[in-house]
């Protein structure tokens, strides 16, 4: 089993969408390729994440986790809604059914110390059990530096391999201050790729081309036959 954890340093810096460039320039690679979502919030209001990243990847070995209907934190969620959390061993066995035998992706809900479970357990909690690197998808502007540096140093307390920065929404009008910190975020950890800001409005093949034209394959390709527990 090959796993990717995908995480982001703040909120709303394109997780989904970086998922959904990751399968499916893995699945134009040639490379088998599962997605796993093991929490997520705010489904009442008609966001589903899997089915996005099918629309856009084309990839329909999706496995939902637990949902919850209001946009909160999944605690906060959980509560309002009267719903049960798994626990740390339940969440890793939901990401054990994801294994097709490929290239599994798995997508946490926030960022990398987001309780998602009733015993506590994170995202990082998870990536140490199963051992897996973690991706970080941050954003172009101004506080990118600080939010990333902090995910960056969270992942090497733990003793999680980080594998490299996407940034997840790239402006076409990038100034000097995002150019400046593309800059920066290369020098903190390999930068995988950058995605055209509204990549997610494209259509399928549109968004196949865009995804194939913005990520590394070399590293996809390696990561892809790399088991997880080395």
């Amino acid at each position: 089993m090959s796993l990717l954890f995908v995480t982001g340093a703040d909120t709303g810096v394109g997780k989904t969408i970086v998922t959904a460039a990751l399968a499916s320039a893995a699945r134009q690679l040639g490379v088998a390729v599962s997605v796993c979502k093991p929490v997520q919030t705010g489904t009442a209001d008609g966001d589903d994440d899997l089915a996005e990243i099918t629309r856009l990847s084309g990839v329909a070995d999706v496995h939902p986790g637990f949902r919850y209907p209001l946009p909160r934190a999944p605690t906060a969620a959980a509560a309002a809604a009267g719903a049960p959390m798994a626990n740390r061993a339940g969440l890793r066995e939901v990401i054990a059914a994801a294994d097709g035998g490929g290239l599994t992706l798995v997508e946490g809900a926030g960022g990398l110390l987001v309780d998602l479970a009733d015993d506590g357990a994170t995202l990082a909690d998870l990536a140490v059990d199963l051992r897996a690197p973690t991706l970080v998808v941050v954003r172009a502007g101004l506080g990118t530096l600080n939010h990333t540096e902090l995910t960056l140093e969270a992942l090497g307390h733990r003793g999680i391999r980080c594998a490299g920065l996407v940034i997840g929404s790239w402006p076409d009008d990038a100034g000097a201050t995002e150019r400046d910190n593309l800059a920066e975020l290369g020098e903190l950890a390999a930068l995988r790729g950058r995605l055209p800001a509204g990549v997610g409005a494209l259509d399928a093949e549109r968004f196949g081309e865009c995804a194939l034209a913005s990520l590394d394959h070399d590293w996809l390709r390696a990561l892809a036959v790399q088991p997880v527990d080395q």
